[in-house]
């Protein structure tokens, strides 16, 4: 029996399908790991197939790469150990399974028990629960393997424990929401509490279309004590040794990487959001529009710390509305981050569109088609240099537009990836105010005055909506714990307001579906965890 095993915790950013990258990404850092002295090393939940494959699971040829790659591993790692996660093709149907492979042999393998079936989560679509708990031995330490959710429940980890674990390892694909972090901590606390065993607890890192994970892989010995954390939201292979003290194993303190704020958090999403998706798609960069407010300055602020200047088109669009501070703003805003800036101006499109169809407005009083007219100008020009150029077009809208359709269908809603799709208008004054704490790139009047669409004269964001500060909160109670019309007034929101809001997101339904995909940080994002249905008669 040895004294001491040294796991390496491979914390990497795999790409969905493509088994054959992965499997060159999992052989070249076993065999590094090894040259390190790694006695394991361990990779993320589905790592051969990436996380989640969805649909692509059901595909003949793909089960054929996944069986096919599992096989090189064994021919091309002989010696050591590693666990990996793959979808387990089966006579019975496909699990979510993670191997050990010892000696260029499989000597175990874990079907994950808990299968997720909420919010972004649909794996009983596709995978059949294991029941049996898997506890293999490692130089002399017995090593009980979990996937995932199976450390959410109690059952998987106290099965192991009486199979005989000394430590749990937990290989994941646990998605980015603020706060997860410390939910996950106190998770694996608890069930450390439980069975009083140390658990090394692996999470996958990068962006897969709306989804974003974190990595902030831990390990925390068997007090609960978080003894090793990796930093977040960045690649890396972390090492943690176990020695056996008193004949158990006790973990050798490493770097415990600090706790990110909130606002550092959600920002750091974004931009590996945005830079996966841009680098995982293949495009040379980005073009976006830059209004000179709010909105379209953080959007910029964010693609290019995820792509550098030199790939982002900034496009400022004006009309006969635009004002001086909005051409100023974002020509400013522009020379801070060193882009590519070019003025568009849409008035001859617009006065065209208005020629072209003033027979048919005749007599008709002006209302918000003149104001989606110039919205989707706009959207013609930068779809036209999205096209031309292969650039991919960033939109710029907030949840909070999302929530209640204050956004153009066919206009500003136009893009192929919406950075800030998910997060509310306050917290974009809030993630303005942390990326000028790390050196300005927003001028402090377009976070201080107040927002408006300029496509009227005049016009401001409260002319048709409630106050942000309160419009935030309700969206929040409604849309993040399906609050009725009856609990948002006993919090104290005016019964009139909260109808009229839940009315807008309701009715704006259909719109969402037509928009791009953004990045989630909340807990709950219009996309693949919001399904309310366009025609329906639900009343409040």
């Amino acid at each position: 029996m040895s004294d001491s095993l040294r796991i390496a915790l491979a914390q990497l950013d795999l790409l969905v399908g493509d088994v054959h990258g992965n499997l060159s990404r999992v052989v070249q850092t076993a065999r590094a790991q090894q040259a390190r002295g790694a006695d394991l090393t361990v990779f993320p939940e589905l790592t051969l197939s990436g996380y989640p494959p969805e649909d692509l699971l059901f595909h003949r040829g793909f089960r054929h790469q996944v069986d096919s790659a599992l096989e090189e591993i064994r021919r091309q790692v002989p010696s050591g150990c590693l666990v990996v996660g793959y979808p387990e093709y089966t006579r019975f149907g496909i699990y979510n399974s993670a191997a050990l492979i010892s000696g260029g042999l499989i000597a175990a393998v874990h079907r994950k028990a808990e299968l997720p079936n909420y919010k972004v989560f649909d794996e009983k679509r596709y995978f059949h629960a294991g029941a049996q708990p898997t506890v293999v031995e490692c130089k002399g330490f017995r090593v009980g393997l979990l996937v995932c959710e199976d450390i959410w429940e109690p059952q998987p980890a106290e099965l192991a424990r009486a199979e005989g674990a000394e430590l749990l390892i937990v290989i994941n694909a646990s998605p980015y929401e603020r706060q997860r972090q410390r939910e996950r901590e106190a998770n694996v606390r608890a069930r450390i509490a439980d069975i009083g065993v140390p658990v090394v607890y692996l999470n996958l890192v990068g962006g897969q279309d709306e989804l974003i994970f974190d990595g902030n892989s831990f390990v925390m010995d068997a007090h609960g004590h978080v003894v090793m954390r990796a930093p977040p939201f960045q690649e890396g292979v972390h090492h943690i040794e176990f020695r056996r003290e008193g004949g158990r194993p006790v973990p050798v303190p490493g770097e415990v990487a600090p706790e990110l704020s909130e606002e550092a958090s959600v920002y750091s999403a974004l931009v590996l959001g945005v830079r996966d998706y841009v680098h995982k798609h293949g495009f040379p960069g980005v073009v976006m529009g830059l209004s000179g407010g709010i909105d379209s300055a953080l959007t910029l602020a964010i693609a290019v710390d995820a792509l550098g200047a030199d790939r982002v088109h900034a496009v400022m669009m004006p009309s006969r509305y635009t004002s001086e501070m909005s051409l100023s703003d974002a020509a400013e805003e522009a020379r801070l981050l060193g882009v590519k800036y070019s003025v568009l101006s849409i008035e001859g499109m617009f006065a065209a569109t208005l020629a072209a169809l003033s027979p048919e407005f005749a007599g008709l009083p002006a209302d918000a088609t003149e104001e989606n007219i110039q919205s989707r100008c706009r959207m013609l020009l930068l779809m036209g240099l999205s096209n031309k150029t292969g650039r991919m077009l960033l939109t710029t809208g907030n949840k909070s537009e999302m929530a209640v359709g204050y956004a153009t269908l066919y206009g500003d809603m136009a893009g192929g990836f919406a950075p800030i799709k998910d997060c509310s208008k306050l917290l974009v004054y809030r993630l303005a105010d942390y990326r000028n704490g790390l050196g300005r790139v927003i001028p402090q009047r377009v976070i201080d005055r107040p927002p408006s669409a300029e496509l009227r004269e005049g016009q401001k964001d409260s002319d048709a909506l409630p106050p942000y500060e309160v419009l935030d909160p309700i969206l929040e109670a409604f849309i993040e714990e399906d609050l009725s019309v009856d609990e948002l007034e006993a919090r104290g929101f005016d019964r009139a307001t909260v109808g009229r809001v839940l009315d807008l997101v309701k009715r704006n339904e259909y719109k969402r579906r037509q928009a791009p995909p953004g990045v989630r940080v909340s807990r709950r994002a219009f996309g693949r965890d919001w399904r309310y249905p366009i025609t329906n008669g639900y009343r409040r």
